[in-house]
């Protein structure tokens, strides 16, 4: 599946989760070993595996050690913003 908008927010966790899943077994880590470089509980990686929801700090553990935090700039890329903007501005009708 390509995940998009079009799908719901269970779908895309499902999604990531399988995807995670994958490339824990391209590394050939089982769930433990994963869940002890992570720094992680086994319950953590089994729940974000079947596509539940996990804390975001853990998220970043698991990508971190299956070496794919560096993905995450593709995800979320650097943007320029006006110098000493902080907030965005309302809208006007």
């Amino acid at each position: 599946m390509d995940i998009s908008k079009q799908y719901t927010d269970l779908a895309i966790l499902s999604e990531i989760g399988e995807r995670l899943g994958r490339c824990r077994l391209d590394f050939n880590l089982t769930q433990a070993k994963l869940a002890q470089t992570a720094g992680v509980s086994k319950r953590t990686v089994e729940r974000m595996e079947k596509g539940e929801s996990v804390q975001l700090t853990s998220f970043v553990q698991i990508l971190r050690a299956l070496d794919l935090v560096g993905n995450l700039e593709a995800v979320i890329p650097q943007t320029e913003v006006e110098k000493g903007r902080k907030r965005a501005s309302s809208v006007r009708r």
